[in-house]
């Protein structure tokens, strides 16, 4: 059986074992019980993978809020555009060394402006802004692109929910949402691995 690994942040949490769960006949689905917060812990989560578990044929993972999120009394965000795309750039290397279809997630959109504690224990306050998503997203799916990689556009699937599907805290997703993901991310995979 393939196997396949969901990395990526508390989104990710939200929708890894509804993705299990969908593809429990046709995968093994792995995930980290760990928030992957920004793309550098991400990348130190999926070098652990690969050292201690071996093969994995693809690996869907999605990075974002973390990243560009400014944080107090930080005056800019913990990765900066650049910084971002230079840690995609090594998570893509990283996969393809080692042999795994890729599959990249965009950052879901922002209904209103504001900030949210992480709902993972971390004890980080999350501050989100659309317009950070949309050129994070942009410049992500530009490096993507380059690498021909297949995106799974979480972005654009929220936009038809209502209020994006997002919970009380304006940043995380009601179970609807979630599951929407789900089953979004279920086809990508089997689209992909074919």
């Amino acid at each position: 059986m393939k196997r396949v690994l969901l990395l990526g942040d508390s989104i990710r949490m939200g929708y890894d074992t509804k993705v299990k769960e969908l593809l429990k006949d046709e995968y093994e689905v792995v995930y980290s019980g760990d928030n992957g917060r920004f793309a550098a812990y991400t990348l130190w989560q999926l070098n652990q993978y690969y050292k201690n578990e071996g093969k994995f044929d693809l690996v869907h993972w999605n990075n974002g809020y973390w990243d560009m999120n400014i944080e107090a009394p930080m005056k800019e965000a913990i990765h900066p555009l650049e910084e971002y795309l230079a840690v995609c750039g090594r998570l893509i290397r990283l996969m393809k060394q080692q042999g795994s279809k890729i599959v990249y997630a965009t950052t879901t959109p922002i209904f209103e402006d504001g900030e949210s504690l992480d709902n993972t224990g971390t004890g980080a306050t999350i501050n989100y802004r659309n317009e950070w998503v949309l050129t994070y997203n942009k410049a992500a799916c530009e490096l993507m692109e380059k690498e021909n990689i297949p995106v799974n556009d979480l972005y654009s699937l929220c936009l038809k929910g209502p209020k994006y599907y997002k919970s009380e805290d304006m940043l995380h997703l009601t179970e609807e949402g979630y599951w929407a993901i789900a089953n979004q991310t279920a086809d990508c995979i089997r689209k992909t691995l074919g």
